[in-house]
């Protein structure tokens, strides 16, 4: 802080994670002015792309709406390959930002952060890796993303296996050679469902286990054309305003469907959803009918045309009915959008192993035991998702102020203001956090919070003020909005991940904003009308007499 020596600390701000969020809060920190510095856990930029490089990840947002708008320059130089990017290209875009905004030798890798202690009397954080490394820093932003805890399914065994068994979330280096080999796919979310039209292609066998079906739909992806880059180039003020907007709810470019379906006659509704199975990634919510997700009965309407056309991809009856979901409506779990999902089922080296029927009883040294009987396998992938929302944030060490422990005061579920500060946490941010998001692309919502980060530190420093915290009524309020308005989400399904109930023992909690976009600006902005932003900016004793 300006009314400091700042010889107390030995950054003004640091950030934790070097993923899309994480960068960008670093290059906001530089660019204001104060000191700034990275640590990331892994031995490379990029976040969930640097981890997640198993065969056939890619984006499901549109590449060019995923990325950075600060820079025109940045925007019109990376020209994408395709409409949605594969992790290698990913990977090489976020670390091309990094080193054309000069930001690496900022960034230290191979330090994952273990304790993060608040010093009251210091007003500050003192920060420990798991190498040993130590960092003190007045503002914290702690950039580790919702998606990067793995989860291992809980089955006997997991340690016995003596093949190759990886996690789609931490995914090693060198690629694996799946020629020949038999392979078990555990789990048919996004990555799960992503690589098996891929591995079947050139695995002698692939079973996938599936717990509960999802409603899986096409990504529709193509070739960007050079029209389309110059398209995107000559109308980049456009789409970066309507992209960041607070205005735009999902933070994607898909057109509105312009009509509720009640306006529509069957016959007309019909025609409109194989127009919808056509549409890119998330257009298939987004370009939906306007009440498809609150009209209960358009929304049945939709599941039995997608039932109606897994049942016409998928040629064994049997296997289709069980990839069709029952227990939840399309949009209540976040849909995986995938190429030739249906179809791999027809191959002669693919087989559908369904958990409901079959649980698991073991995994042993040669493969997978369910109540359905043993198979032996060369390679297992364990594609089971995240502990998400709170993971990262509550394996951390956070000890906040006055005796706040993050892993225990979590323990029923996470408390927090805007998704991205917690009352006891003083300095301390956590864009992209439980509550942040609210469906949709996911990099506008977490930079809509780290902008709002950045003004909000850059002010204090302005006026004197040296920490921020949100008052026990602000964080309140939040939550509140929080359980009024979860039940009317899309994303409502108890039994899914943004309830937590994909790990076992977790609270089923609500971890997303379901107030959207709009709401976010709506408290941000109030907030912001204050000048000590309703109580939530201090101006300490030191600051004072400084």
């Amino acid at each position: 802080m300006t009314s400091r020596t700042d010889n107390d600390v030995d950054v003004e701000v640091l950030v934790i994670g070097a993923g899309v969020v994480g960068i960008y809060a670093l290059h906001r920190a530089i660019e204001a002015g104060f000191t700034a510095q990275t640590l990331e856990a892994g031995d490379g930029v990029g976040g969930v792309w640097y981890w997640n490089r198993y065969p056939a990840a890619r984006f499901d947002s549109e590449s060019y709406t995923y990325g950075y708008f600060f820079s025109k320059e940045l925007f019109d130089e990376w020209a994408w390959e395709e409409e949605f990017a594969t992790q290698p290209e990913i990977e090489r875009y976020l670390n091309h930002v990094v080193d054309k905004f000069d930001l690496r030798r900022h960034i230290r890798t191979g330090q994952r952060v273990v304790s993060a202690v608040w010093d009251d009397d210091a007003n500050r954080w003192d920060i420990t890796t798991e190498a040993g490394e130590t960092v003190r820093a007045r503002w914290v932003v702690s950039a580790t993303g919702g998606l990067s805890v793995p989860h291992y399914p809980e089955v006997e065994g997991l340690a016995d296996f003596q093949g190759e068994g990886h996690h789609t979330g931490a995914w090693p280096h060198k690629p694996l050679e799946f020629a020949g080999k038999r392979v078990a796919i555990i789990g048919n979310g996004p990555s799960g469902a992503q690589m098996l039209p891929v591995i079947s292609e050139i695995a002698a066998q692939v079973d996938l286990y599936q717990r509960t079906a999802t409603w899986t739909t096409p990504l529709n992806n193509a070739p960007l054309t050079d029209e389309k880059r110059r398209w995107l180039s000559d109308n980049f003020e456009r789409i970066a305003a309507q992209l960041t907007s607070p205005a735009n709810p999902t933070g994607f470019m898909h057109p509105p469907a312009g009509k509720f379906s009640t306006e529509d006659s069957a016959e007309e509704r019909q025609a409109f959803y194989e127009e919808i199975w056509k549409a890119p990634g998330f257009g298939k919510l987004t370009s939906n009918y306007y009440d498809m997700t609150t009209n209960r009965e358009a929304n049945l309407e939709f599941c039995e045309f997608l039932a109606n056309k897994v049942r016409s991809i998928v040629a064994d009856p049997a296997t289709a009915e069980r990839l069709i979901p029952t227990d939840h409506l399309f949009g209540a779990k976040r849909p995986p959008f995938i190429h030739d999902y249906y179809e791999s089922f027809n191959k002669p080296n693919v087989s559908l192993v369904s958990l409901k029927e079959t649980p698991f009883v073991r995994i042993d040294a040669t493969g997978i035991e369910t109540t359905g009987g043993h198979r032996e396998y060369d390679i297992i992938v364990y594609a089971t998702g995240f502990d998400f929302g709170t993971g990262a944030l509550t394996r951390m060490g956070i000890r906040g102020r006055d005796g706040l422990d993050l892993s225990t005061d979590w323990e029923d579920g996470p408390s927090d203001f805007a998704g991205f500060a917690a009352h006891r946490l003083p300095n301390f941010f956590f864009p992209g956090g439980p509550h942040g998001a609210g469906g949709g692309n996911y990099p506008r919502y977490s930079q809509d919070q780290v902008d709002w980060i950045a003004d909000a530190i850059v002010y204090a420093r302005e006026k004197g003020f040296d920490r921020f915290e949100p008052t026990a009524e602000h964080e309140q309020a939040w939550m509140d909005m929080v359980a009024e308005l979860a039940p009317k989400s899309i994303f409502s399904a108890e039994h899914s991940h943004y309830y937590g109930a994909n790990v076992v023992g977790k609270p089923r909690k609500f971890l997303l904003n379901p107030g959207g976009r709009g709401k976010l600006h709506e408290i941000l902005s109030e907030l912001s009308a204050s000048t000590d932003f309703d109580g939530a900016l201090v101006a300490t004793r030191e600051a004072v007499n400084a």
